[in-house]
């Protein structure tokens, strides 16, 4: 999953996820003791009595008990084991799986003018706001991994947060000093609310913020549960969950505790994902039923690629992180060279490398200080990838971009090339990176919603950088609830995600074919309108399930309110007949001011007669004079959905013999095998793991250290899992064995 990695090298390095220099599990070293958030059995509050009494050097710091049942303790390592061994502790849980959704565009600028010079596809968040509202008296709690408090244009809406990471009132950005520095939250932060040089959605909102996830950017499912906690104490009135993991069920623990501060009337918005453009990818929180999930759009846009004229070849180019934009005014000749032969004879030249293991930085400033104009790196395997040449004390001067191998070794041939730039005009729509639905299990279309996720100019410590991904399309929905709060402070939160589904503009393909639900939910967000809107209708993404026997009939509801000051009539466009499908949709109605009507909505299904797979549409409502697209999906027998995902594995806290492991399947099966295989060569090591011990949901067990013979190392691990039908369904991970290290084996997802 490719939402916060640093491809550095030809060496992979996941930042934060294949290694850990600070803490591993979820404590964190602070001097002589240690902090960890526990989950326990019984009233949490009758423990934290309990602990007062026979553990006085244990400080309870927190006492969860509305999303999440534990406690947040403090103390000496020694006696933090202790009470990890009590028979009333659940579980300490050890695996770091939740990161924030972003790729890094730009280098961080002092002044917005000179980044908007660089990036003139920068995109402002303020763009999306048409109204007179600016979110006044509304609180927004972002969950994260803390935020530059005092930066600016934040200063003036922060209002205090927590930091859950290291047990303090202190939700500051992790620090150089602290760790792998971030700066996300601060981001997202500002695209919600700054309120200086730069303008958020939403300027006068209050802000609290909860570091969640600390160095690196990575934290722990209870760390965001216990944020989320914190936040609802606090009276937070939206929450913005930019972060997730790889896990496509609507049962992991952050999706539930999403439903259930729902429930309690907090809005929560969550970041559908960065793992694009396939299906399934969508993960935890944004699989929760009643979240409000944001893919990521992309407005149209000039894209940079280079050309050869005698030849007629194009080559598409990818820029680096860090790079300055790639604004060549003429052809220039190309080079091929190596980092060892970068001499002067590069100079006024664009130079053409092969990825190696020589750290990107370090080649394109060696270009740069021997003359060249600009560097394309290419790949040393097939595909595409991403690539850093990020420093911010001596940042690269020149243009640097990513190609592929194919491209690369063909360049490579041709003597004489002059590579001129060219421009591609890329229209509007779904981001490539944003997660697709829908969600296994209970397959609900996911995302909900679209906001703009490219390019997007925002708040860093260090000034203001451009960022994009499903993380930065999440805040410009939560500053837009905010300014509907602030419009309408009687609609509940059912009122106000109906209102923003119901006037969604959905987006539309080159073809003029509505791009699929599973790509768009109910398409691109327009609060504008949704302030405006004379009805809202609720429920309205129609999810029939899989159907499995020769013909299945089912019906789903959706309710539809009248909010105008007059009667509308309302009546459905007949669906296109398709072999296999019959609808049962009522006829027209009216309904007076102020009315609501529940509406049943009927399919049946003949399996045999229809393709077997994913199905999916739109239902369309007339109403006076507007148009209403409602999302329906169904399965038809079986589908390519995964059967099992997001295997991790690391030792037990405060133990050094025991592993503990999770994986999340999504039908029965009757064995699982995790096997592993060398990295670079695919020579077989052994297995890891059989076990028949499996049910759908999350799978937790365990793995005496003694049974685990391979070294440290990189792996490719195969995880397979036989079916009950006999069949067997397979995926690769990545898997890192270092105890020296961190103790873990995990998946660099």
């Amino acid at each position: 999953m490719s939402v916060y990695k640093w491809f550095i090298t030809s060496t992979v390095i996941v930042i934060g996820l294949t290694w850990m220099p600070s803490s591993v599990y979820v404590y964190s070293v602070m001097k002589d003791n240690v902090t960890m958030i526990v989950e326990v059995e019984g009233n949490p509050q009758k423990k934290s009595d309990y602990l007062a009494v026979y553990y006085p050097s244990v400080e309870v710091v927190s006492v969860y008990d509305t999303l999440l049942n534990g406690l947040a303790l403090q103390g000496h390592p020694r006696q933090l084991a202790k009470i990890a061994s009590l028979d009333f502790v659940k579980a300490v849980h050890a695996v770091e799986t939740y990161r924030p959704y972003t790729i890094e565009t730009s280098s961080p600028l002092d002044h917005i003018r000179d980044l908007q010079q660089s990036y003139p596809d920068a995109v402002f968040p303020s763009q999306i706001n048409k109204t007179p509202y600016t979110g006044k008296g509304v609180t927004v709690g972002v969950i994260d991994t803390g935020i530059q408090y005092d930066h600016p244009d934040l200063e003036k809406n922060y209002i205090g947060g927590y930091d859950v990471v290291d047990l303090d009132d202190d939700p500051m950005e992790t620090t150089e000093e602290e760790g792998m520095p971030t700066i996300h939250g601060t981001h997202v932060a500002g695209i919600i609310g700054a309120n200086g040089m730069l303008k958020g959605v939403a300027p006068e909102v209050n802000i609290r913020a909860y570091r969640a996830l600390g160095p690196g950017g990575i934290g722990t499912s209870i760390q965001v549960i216990a944020a989320m906690e914190e936040a609802i104490q606090d009276g937070v009135d939206v929450i913005n969950l930019s972060l997730g993991n790889a896990v496509n069920g609507p049962d992991y623990p952050t999706s539930i505790a999403v439903n259930r501060a729902i429930d309690l009337g907090v809005s929560v918005v969550s970041a559908n994902g960065n793992d694009g453009p396939d299906r399934w990818t969508v993960g935890a929180p944004a699989t929760a039923s009643k979240s409000l999930s944001v893919g990521a759009f992309r407005e149209q846009e000039m894209v940079p690629y280079v050309y050869d004229g005698r030849r007629n070849r194009s080559i598409p180019i990818s820029l680096m992180v860090g790079s300055i934009s790639w604004q060549l005014d003429k052809a220039y000749p190309v080079v091929h060279t190596s980092f060892d032969q970068l001499e002067e004879t590069v100079h006024g030249k664009i130079v053409l490398i092969e990825r190696g293991e020589t750290p990107f930085y370090e080649l394109a400033k060696r270009a740069e200080e021997k003359g060249a104009i600009a560097v394309l790196i290419y790949n040393d395997e097939k595909g595409p990838f991403l690539g850093s040449v990020m420093n911010g004390e001596q940042p690269v001067n020149i243009p640097v971009a990513a190609i592929t191998k194919e491209d690369g070794v063909w360049l490579k041939k041709q003597s004489d090339a002059w590579m001129d730039t060219k421009y591609k005009k890329m229209p509007a729509g779904v981001a490539d990176f944003s997660s697709r639905g829908p969600v296994t299990m209970n397959w609900a279309i996911k995302p909900d919603l679209l906001a703009p996720g490219t390019n997007i100019i925002s708040t860093v410590s260090s000034g203001y950088q451009v960022l994009q991904g499903t993380s930065m399309a999440a805040p410009h929905v939560t500053g837009a609830i905010a300014l509907l709060k602030e419009a309408h402070p009687n609609w509940s939160h059912e009122q106000i995600v109906g209102a923003l589904q119901t006037t969604a503009e959905v987006i539309y393909d080159r073809n003029g074919k509505p791009v699929d639900p599973i790509l768009q939910g109910h398409g691109l967000i327009q609060p504008e309108k949704a302030l405006k809107t004379d009805t809202i209708i609720y429920n309205s993404s129609l999810s029939f399930g899989k159907m499995t026997n020769y013909e299945t009939t089912v019906k789903c509801e959706i309710t539809i309110e009248n909010v105008a000051n007059e009667r509308q009539t309302y009546s459905f466009h007949v669906p296109y007949k398709q072999k296999g499908l019959h609808w049962n949709i009522p006829q027209s109605f009216t309904l007076e001011k102020k009315e609501r009507k529940t509406i049943p909505i009927e399919l049946k299904v003949t399996s045999p007669l229809v393709e077997r797979g994913i199905h999916q549409g739109w239902l369309t409502i007339q109403a006076e004079e507007n148009t209403y697209e409602l999302p329906y999906l169904f399965v038809n027998e079986t589908a390519d959905y995964p059967k099992a995902m997001g295997f991790e594995i690391s030792l037990e806290p405060f133990s050094d013999e025991t592993y503990k492991y999770q994986l999340y399947i999504t039908e029965p099966v009757i064995h699982l095998d995790v096997e592993l295989y060398q990295e670079d060569t695919l020579v077989y090591e052994g297995s890891l793991l059989s076990t028949d011990d499996l049910q759908p949901g999350m799978n937790e067990g365990y793995i005496e250290k003694k049974d685990v013979q391979q070294q440290p190392g990189k792996y490719r691990a195969l995880i397979t899992v036989q079916l009950e039908d006999g069949t067997y369904n397979s995926y690769e991970t990545a898997l890192y064995i270092n105890p020296s290290l961190s103790h873990t084996i995990k998946s660099p997802s």
